[in-house]
């Protein structure tokens, strides 16, 4: 959500003035209380403004941008995750470099004969090897992957907010959705469900900066 000019000036006026009532903001601004009645409303209900009967409005501490960080922590990942590549333990360097850029994208995930996550494999991973004149037709990428339990991931039901936070501090450019899942054996494993990506993480902020 992108807050208006004038929305932004009644909320400095109210930090300066508070308890301060509709009739003395709407002075301020040399308009008419009708006129800010939609930005008076918006302003409350999102939490930024207090409004107390015959008192008059209060400034809630809230910033605008605190508004932005509890917007983004509501969004979860299973509402913005994309696709997942995925590749088997016994793909080779070839196949996934060429998977890699017929997909568009800079991670791979490798899931083993059961079907779990059991490795990521990276753009960088694979340029290593190359430049390392290995014979990328006859490695397979469990050759190389990073493996079970160094793997970041996220859940259908964790937010962006903390999606964003794992490619941050990570300095990775995706990371896979995963559902956790129960073997045979009683032990958990992790089945790929989707993708988040520092592209998706933008694609939010686009849709917020529209509203």
């Amino acid at each position: 959500m992108q807050f208006s000019k004038r929305q932004k000036k009644i909320v400095e006026i109210v930090k300066k003035n508070q308890p301060i009532t509709s009739e003395q903001i709407a002075e301020s601004l040399h308009l008419t209380r009708a006129t800010l009645r939609a930005d008076l409303a918006l302003l409350t209900m999102v939490g930024i403004l207090d409004a107390r009967p015959k008192v008059g409005y209060f400034y809630t501490g809230n910033s605008i941008q605190t508004f932005i960080g509890d917007y983004l922590h509501k969004i979860k990942v299973e509402d913005t995750k994309s696709f997942p590549v995925i590749v088997s333990e016994e793909t080779t360097i070839y196949d996934a470099i060429v998977t890699l850029f017929l997909e568009d994208v800079g991670t791979l995930f490798v899931q083993n004969k059961d079907k779990y996550l059991s490795g990521v494999v990276s753009r960088k991973d694979l340029l290593k090897i190359v430049v390392g004149n290995q014979d990328i037709h006859k490695i397979p990428v469990g050759m190389i992957m990073t493996r079970m339990p160094n793997i970041v991931f996220v859940h259908d039901k964790d937010s962006i907010y903390d999606a964003a936070l794992e490619i941050m501090e990570h300095e990775i450019d995706s990371v896979p959705v995963v559902e956790s899942i129960k073997d045979q054996h009683g032990e958990v494993q992790y089945k790929i469900t989707g993708r988040i990506s520092k592209t998706n993480i933008t694609k939010v902020f686009v849709e917020i900066g529209k509203e």
